[in-house]
């Protein structure tokens, strides 16, 4: 790989790298935050039933993120690279799909109708639309810059853009969607939620053409031509400990993630019976990252990205253990503990980005080929296996405990979301630490190592 003859990596590049992830979580934290509570609460589908449809339509991811994964590796070349193209094409495609999901007007219709909806609807926004663009902007870190620690600015970068997104959804929203019904409940508006994606979408559209505007992609990336044989790209693949190594850590991740969030839903409304406190808790955990991203880089480069990943999952695991133990109806002393137990996603958050350029590094250097693309699209379908087990895992909970909208504020049920909301992030934590410590190898030694040998051979 060579460098092209452009401006040096700078700020617009990383502004613009932010815009790109801040563009997809306007959609796609709309949808992991807002889409059970939606079919179960306005469209009467049972939480089983949601998170079985959001587990089943990961399958057919397997087959879009490879195949879009192949198509980046093999564009062309244009004067903006080969995967920027992809984020002006597909921009307005994913906002429209997101918002077809939240079509309340069809929540008189038979219960078979709305199954179909939903499961329509959420394959063509995840699978397919948001698939396409999400591929080609994940590789397209590699082709912004080759530099280790340029790449994890980008990497923070790319966190701080999803937490913009991730405070507009997770602070505005429940104030706007959840309102009061004559008993006194906070209750779920299908209307405002529509009216909420369409916010977004546009939201959506205009962050993405930032990032096309103000990202460079300088460093030359080749396109493949190689025939593409099934059979080699998957013994490659899994071949690479690095690689399954990410995976593993990716899933428990977004597992954990999609618990804190999913969970938040019930839990604040139902549980504490405050839509503000749901507010403030995704603002503070911003703040936690935000602040986190100031000096992030400069730890993961003095200990490793990987080591500085494992105490924030240790310091998770302990917070949200003392909560459970605590079963506080206090929520001033829960939002603290959900706000430290938050460092244990945010830390690898903020890196998790830059570890994937490793591992694509460690990859070349083992097989002497890059594939960019390929390897970002089965990292993107790990990722997205964790987001749907943790939607079947949070929907079969909600089943078990009893949740429908007749028992949604009984005693019982509302202390089993709390023992949900607390335990199991604390016990996924734990897995995540111990994922990254046995299973991740590219310890900050060897990451180094890879630099050097990489930056000789070019």
């Amino acid at each position: 790989m060579g460098e092209k003859d452009v401006k040096p990596f700078g700020l617009k590049d990383k502004i613009g790298y932010m815009f790109g992830d801040c563009g997809n979580d306007f959609t796609f934290i709309l949808c992991a935050m807002f889409l059970m509570k939606f079919y179960t609460d306005v469209m009467g589908v049972s939480g089983a039933i949601v998170g079985l449809m959001m587990m089943a339509a990961k399958f057919f991811d397997a087959f879009t993120d490879v195949f879009m994964g192949q198509v980046c590796d093999r564009s062309p070349v244009t004067k903006k690279g080969k995967f920027l193209p992809w984020i002006r094409r597909m921009c307005a495609p994913v906002a429209i799909s997101s918002m077809l999901i939240f079509a309340f007007w069809f929540r008189n219709m038979p219960m078979g109708f709305k199954i179909v909806w939903m499961f329509f609807t959420y394959l063509l926004y995840g699978s397919v639309c948001y698939t396409a663009i999400n591929i080609p902007y994940g590789s397209m870190a590699s082709a912004i810059t080759a530099n280790p620690k340029e790449r994890i600015s980008l990497s923070t970068f790319r966190s701080i853009g999803a937490n913009i997104a991730i405070t507009g959804i997770g602070s505005a929203l429940p104030l706007f969607v959840f309102q009061k019904n004559d008993a006194g409940n906070v209750v779920f508006s299908g209307e405002r939620m529509f009216a909420a994606s369409v916010v977004c979408g546009i939201i959506a559209i205009v962050a993405y053409m930032l990032c096309y505007t103000l990202s460079t992609e300088r460093v030359k990336m080749k396109q493949v031509t190689k025939k593409f044989e099934i059979a080699d790209f998957f013994k490659t693949i899994f071949s690479s400990h690095s690689l399954i190594g990410i995976i593993a850590c990716a899933l428990v991740l977004l597992i954990t993630q999609n618990l804190f969030q999913g969970m938040n839903n019930y839990l604040y409304p139902n549980y504490f019976k405050n839509r503000e406190a749901m507010s403030v808790v995704s603002l503070l955990g911003t703040c936690v990252t935000l602040v986190l991203s100031t000096f992030a880089t400069t730890v993961a480069g003095k200990i490793g990205k990987k080591e500085f990943s494992i105490i924030g999952a240790l310091i998770g695991s302990v917070t949200m253990f003392i909560a459970f133990r605590l079963h506080t109806h206090n929520v001033v002393l829960w939002i603290t503990l959900q706000t430290i137990g938050h460092l244990g996603l945010a830390v690898f958050n903020l890196l998790c980005w830059a570890m994937i350029t490793d591992v694509i590094d460690d990859m070349e250097i083992k097989n002497g080929e890059r594939s960019d693309g390929s390897v970002y699209a089965v990292y993107s379908f790990a990722r997205k296996l964790g987001q749907a087990f943790s939607a079947g895992l949070t929907g079969f909970m909600l089943s078990l405990i009893g949740y429908t909208k007749e028992t949604a504020f009984d005693d019982v049920v509302t202390n089993g979301m709390y023992s949900v909301a607390s335990l199991a992030p604390a016990i996924a934590f734990i897995v995540l630490a111990l994922a990254l410590a046995f299973l991740y190898p590219l310890s900050k030694k060897r990451v180094e190592e890879n630099a050097v040998t990489l930056h000789g051979s070019n």
